[in-house]
């Protein structure tokens, strides 16, 4: 893939729907989350049409603030999972990526602050409007010795929700796969933070 990757939420979808494209302007992915599941169901394609489905994520649980989110490729092979790491990411979102029951890989959040500033800020009459050119988390991934291999920005932006995902360091082709599709389920569990 051409990196870096720009991420945007569709803003006029009654469900959550997410076009990655690479920086030549192709399209990676096109991520579509179904409304009205108790149990978490996420289709990513590889067209705008969605007619070919490419990955599918889904939750071991029905709602659950720590559920597992397992990945599998179109034909159903098992490819990995991401959690969220429970009441710790009440104060700065953490996730770990897993490989089996193996964690090879987690995501923090670089600074804590930023969310609750754009909580407080967003609470100005007018001024609040604007919380989307001011504050942007910044989400770094690791490895477990705590080397960073990608991050992902916030692009500052009115309405719309862009996010940029850089790599740092050179990961495996399985790696990248389930690091991309742990992002996409990152975002779509913290997009009511900014």
């Amino acid at each position: 893939m051409q990196y870096p990757l720009e991420l945007t939420f569709k803003f006029w979808a009654l469900a959550p729907q997410i076009s990655v494209v690479d920086s030549q302007g192709k399209l990676v992915f096109y991520v579509k989350q179904k409304l009205f599941k108790l149990k978490e169901a996420i289709t990513v394609f590889g067209d705008v049409e969605q007619s070919r489905p490419l990955y599918y994520i889904k939750a071991d649980r029905i709602i659950d603030f720590s559920a597992r989110y397992d990945f599998t490729d179109s034909q159903g092979n098992y490819l990995g999972g991401v959690k969220r790491r429970g009441l710790r990411s009440l104060w700065r979102a953490r996730y770990d990526i897993f490989d089996g029951d193996v964690s090879i890989l987690n995501i923090q959040e670089k600074n804590p602050w930023v969310k609750v500033a754009d909580a407080l800020f967003a609470e100005i009459p007018v001024l609040g409007m604007f919380t989307g050119y001011v504050f942007n988390p910044v989400y770094l991934v690791n490895r477990t010795d705590g080397s960073v291999v990608m991050r992902l920005e916030k692009i500052p932006s009115f309405l719309s929700r862009r996010f940029i995902i850089k790599a740092v360091d050179q990961i495996s082709d399985r790696e990248e796969q389930q690091l991309l599709l742990s992002l996409v389920m990152m975002l779509l569990l913290e997009r009511n933070r900014g």
